[in-house]
């Protein structure tokens, strides 16, 4: 499978709670060239061996932001809770779909312009209800604590970038697929483990477990960051298309972050630096301070519209994440 039929697949699949299809779906992947073994919660881990005992793990996240049911009323509409941060403005005429006894088709009422008073905005997600179609026989079908995803199916725009869901993070995910797939049959210099962490959009909950229980020498996260937009901040933004961005934060391992950009400079990789002024807002953050500390730094490709139901992301950044991290692991990460 090419990488873009990855990335547009797990986008399209969903991972929250006990919705599973994306975890699925990418141990299916990752088995062609390892054994996937089970993390608690949807999260999992594989690893490819080399020829020394030093591990370098990469992580991203399989988990997306999403909703829960919190109440279904007599005439079948819904009430929802976050799991994660939603962003409200941009609820009302999203599709969505619950996860009930089986698949359920959604969307977010929307107040026409003509009835609205002034600008309406909601505020709490509990005013905006979603409607299944179903009427009365919503309450038969629809249960309270059935999660609820996007329904937006990834598609390309022009030139190189594209749009769908859940792209933060299945882009890492798809990064680490390509990886395995890469990295497979190679005589590798280390070890290299790749791991799929549950909840980061639930408080960085997975890594902190994960991190715990696996052995590793040093880490490198992928995650998403704030892709350009109008009327947004460049200060706090980055283009999309320019490449893969590299973190520096008092967080994250000096040592281990000069070495990625000497590997990219080296093997022409584009790149920009990301500074981060204290904690990153990834799970680098938890996995950092695992057991006695752990070596950990940060990569990421730039999202429009994070957190939305149509995030739009560039292939080329994340071809670019995959060639820095496929040359770094090739050089041994920090271990000369």
């Amino acid at each position: 499978m090419e990488l873009k039929e990855v990335v547009f697949n797990l986008s399209n699949a969903a991972a929250l709670g006990s919705v599973n299809t994306a975890s699925v779906l990418a141990q299916e992947i990752i088995s062609e060239y390892t054994t996937p073994k089970k993390l608690s919660g949807l999260g999992f881990y594989a690893l490819l061996s080399g020829k020394s005992d030093y591990t370098i793990m990469l992580e991203a996240h399989i988990d997306e932001v999403g909703m829960v049911v919190t109440n279904v009323s007599d005439d079948g509409f819904l009430t929802v809770s976050a799991c994660g941060g939603i962003d409200v403005r941009n609820l009302p005429s999203c599709e969505v779909v619950v996860h009930s006894k089986s698949e359920v088709k959604g969307v977010f009422i929307s107040t026409p312009p003509h009835l609205a008073k002034g600008d309406t905005q909601y505020t709490d997600i509990k005013e905006v209800k979603i409607d299944t179609g179903l009427g009365k026989e919503a309450k038969n079908i629809v249960s309270v604590g059935d999660f609820v995803t996007f329904n937006t199916k990834a598609e390309s725009l022009l030139g190189t970038k594209f749009v769908g869901k859940s792209l933060d993070d299945r882009i890492g995910c798809a990064v680490l697929l390509e990886l395995a797939k890469r990295l497979s049959g190679k005589k590798l210099p280390v070890n290299v483990l790749f791991v799929f962490n549950d909840a980061e959009e639930l408080g960085l909950r997975g890594a902190r477990t994960s991190a715990f229980k696996l052995n590793f020498n040093e880490a490198v996260c992928i995650d998403a960051t704030f892709g350009n937009a109008p009327n947004i901040s460049n200060d706090k933004t980055f283009k999309l298309g320019e490449g893969v961005l590299i973190g520096i934060s008092p967080f994250l391992n000096k040592e281990v972050t000069k070495k990625l950009q000497k590997v990219a400079k080296e093997n022409g990789v584009l790149f920009g630096v990301e500074v981060m002024s204290s904690a990153t807002g990834t799970n680098a953050d938890v996995i950092s301070v695992t057991k006695e500390g752990a070596k950990t730094a940060l990569v990421s490709v730039p999202v429009r519209n994070m957190h939305t139901a149509v995030e739009v992301a560039d292939l080329l950044d994340i071809e670019q994440t995959v060639s820095l991290l496929q040359n770094y692991v090739l050089a041994g990460g920090i271990k000369e």
